[in-house]
């Protein structure tokens, strides 16, 4: 008999976290309304990091794609990915996470709700990136210190 994952553990992926963040500032908004300053270039700050984060993802998905690679969490990778903005961020698609998380509560107004992007990276870090990185290290050996080395983890 074949065991199906928990519920839990499924729901332990990235998107679920960023989903998380994003209701917990758009709840914020909608309990307590007027937390933000009102400032109209903050909606147009919003959508360009929104956009520079569904970017990044793209960018990053794309490299998999072409390197014939698994994009999802905590699989082995079969290829390791070092060029296109894999020269710039070790974690493309979480640094896109991180940038939709800010520019939805800038586009919402709810400025406090900015305490949330930290804590997602804080979160993101430790759940996902650290092991990830074991992986690359275990996989790729030098190849992969030495990448980790030249590029910065986020951007």
């Amino acid at each position: 008999m074949r065991k199906g994952i928990p519920l839990l553990r499924w729901l332990d992926i990235p998107p679920a976290w960023l989903v998380a963040m994003l209701l917990i500032a758009f709840g914020l908004d909608r309990i307590v309304p007027g937390l933000g300053f009102g400032w109209s270039w903050s909606q147009w700050l919003g959508q360009a990091l929104i956009v520079a984060g569904v970017g990044a993802m793209v960018a990053a998905v794309w490299s998999f794609i072409r390197a014939r690679t698994s994009v999802i969490p905590r699989q082995v990778p079969s290829a390791f990915l070092r060029s296109g903005i894999y020269r710039f961020s070790r974690n493309p698609i979480y640094l896109g996470d991180a940038l939709i998380l800010t520019g939805a509560i800038l586009h919402w107004d709810v400025l406090p709700a900015l305490v949330l992007v930290p804590v997602f990276g804080w979160l993101i870090e430790r759940r996902f990136i650290r092991g990830e990185e074991d992986g690359l290290r275990a996989a790729f050996g030098d190849e992969a210190r030495d990448w980790m080395r030249q590029v910065r983890r986020w951007l």
